[in-house]
């Protein structure tokens, strides 16, 4: 049996009452937490057999939740990142000429590690090849859901929507089942990719399967001239006639969503994935999230790929909602730190159906933590420690970080396999890929 039991630390709990201890510990045993308190329950207890860490004053958390991730783009990150039309002269042609599953693999283990040292333990990722994806997440550790994706169009491992729908439902039947940390999902592209009949097949899928749906919706221009043009309906609409927007559903983005649509979303029990950094970078807009929350609606963030917002540092996506939301509202105000951390963490954990699993420090539920140091000079002093996770925490704080009990990162480093070996394998692969006349300085 693992013990540990972190000490000494400032223990941001986001249990129902939001405790925070300023001076406490939380104790795991194998994969679940055993005990959460002050320091003066710790010393009143027997730890014997346990490994104790000291938290040195470090802020520990729950891990944090990434509700929209392409992890197999990393060998897409810098290349074409101000071209006004990116995806038709980057991304599209280079995904077709050289992607494979060998690229993916690893790919989303590149990502996965660049997730677990900022903070990140559980993903719902969505791309290609989804049993290398799926297998690359489950050998870096961390927590969630691979999605195969589904388009109308031919995509580089499926000519056809129906060959990578069964594809994906017999590596569902395959790969799934309880207590498997990393499972598998159906992904529809957008809603303007997929047909109806697509979308619908899905939906029934992965509401048997008891896993998320989620799609882009109401990203792009040209995805709202379509509906309106096409049925007289925005996005939102267009799903929730067809059956497939429910308490399942995640939205990606959701930037261009009406007053009507979020009455609806918040009625079908939608969530959003919310990609502030990607969003904004990519010119796009910033989507209306006090308006959501203000109506029920879960919302956590999103990283998307390291094509579209370059880091997969979710500490970046928390900070810029918070200032784009305030500038947007012309409210300083707007948007406090406590509910940004909450979208981080257990808000996310709903939208995911997970909420019992994850996203709090509280005992018997999964032992995915996070503890960040304050010893740097950008986390001094400590005055309300959801305000120093938003807006003073960088990737590089997380010093130490468990998923499901096993330690992943130990002071600041991967106790697997580290960065020069997963970076030297992936450089590998794209040197012998079509990617290799791209002509990288590293």
């Amino acid at each position: 049996m693992k013990k540990h039991v972190i000490i000494n630390s400032i223990v941001v709990t986001m249990n129902g009452a939001r405790d925070i201890l300023p001076d406490g510990y939380v104790a795991m045993e194998d994969d679940r937490i055993r005990h959460v308190g002050t320091m003066e329950d710790y010393r009143s207890r027997d730890w014997t057999g346990y490994t104790v860490i000291d938290g040195r004053r470090g802020i520990l958390m729950p891990g944090m939740v990434n509700l929209h991730a392409h992890l197999g783009m990393v060998a897409f990150r810098g290349l074409g990142d101000d071209c006004k039309d990116r995806l038709r002269v980057f991304l599209l042609p280079m995904e077709q000429q050289a992607m494979s599953g060998d690229m993916v693999y690893h790919s989303t283990r590149y990502g996965a590690a660049e997730l677990l040292l900022s903070g990140v333990t559980t993903v719902l990722d969505m791309y290609y090849f989804t049993e290398q994806a799926a297998r690359a997440m489950e050998d870096s550790g961390i927590r969630g859901f691979a999605g195969q994706t589904l388009m109308d169009a031919p995509t580089c491992d499926f000519a056809n929507p129906a060959d990578a729908m069964a594809y994906g439902r017999d590596l569902m039947d395959r790969w799934n089942r309880p207590g498997r940390r990393v499972q598998v999902y159906l992904a529809p592209h957008a809603t303007n990719t997929c047909s109806a009949e697509v979308l619908r097949q899905a939906h029934a899928i992965d509401q048997n399967a008891a896993t998320p749906f989620s799609l882009h919706t109401a990203e792009m221009d040209y995805e709202m001239t379509y509906f309106r043009e096409t049925y007289g309906q925005t996005p939102v609409e267009y799903l929730d006639a067809l059956g497939v927007l429910d308490r399942r559903t995640i939205l990606a983005h959701a930037i261009r969503v009406s007053e009507a649509d979020l009455d609806r979303m918040a009625a079908a029990g939608a969530s959003v994935a919310h990609c502030i950094a990607s969003n904004t970078k990519a010119a796009k807009g910033v989507a209306p999230v006090m308006a959501m929350l203000e109506r029920g609606i879960h919302v956590g963030f999103g990283t998307d790929g390291p094509a579209s917002g370059n880091t997969l540092d979710l500490l970046t996506q928390m900070r810029f909602c918070a200032n784009f939301q305030k500038n947007e509202s012309h409210d300083r105000s707007a948007m406090p730190a406590a509910a940004i951390v909450e979208m981080a963490t257990v808000g996310a954990a709903r939208a995911l159906g997970l909420e019992n699993v994850i996203g709090s420090l509280e005992p018997g539920k999964k032992a995915d933590c996070v503890l960040l140091e304050t010893d740097s000079f950008n986390m001094y002093p400590v005055y309300d420690p959801y305000s120093t996770l938003v807006y003073s925490a960088q990737a590089g704080n997380v010093r130490h970080m468990f998923v499901d009990g096993q330690w992943l990162v130990r002071e600041r480093q991967m106790t697997g396999a580290g960065a020069g070996e997963l970076r030297a394998n992936l450089r590998e692969v794209v040197q012998g890929s079509a990617f290799s006349t791209m002509h990288p300085l590293t």
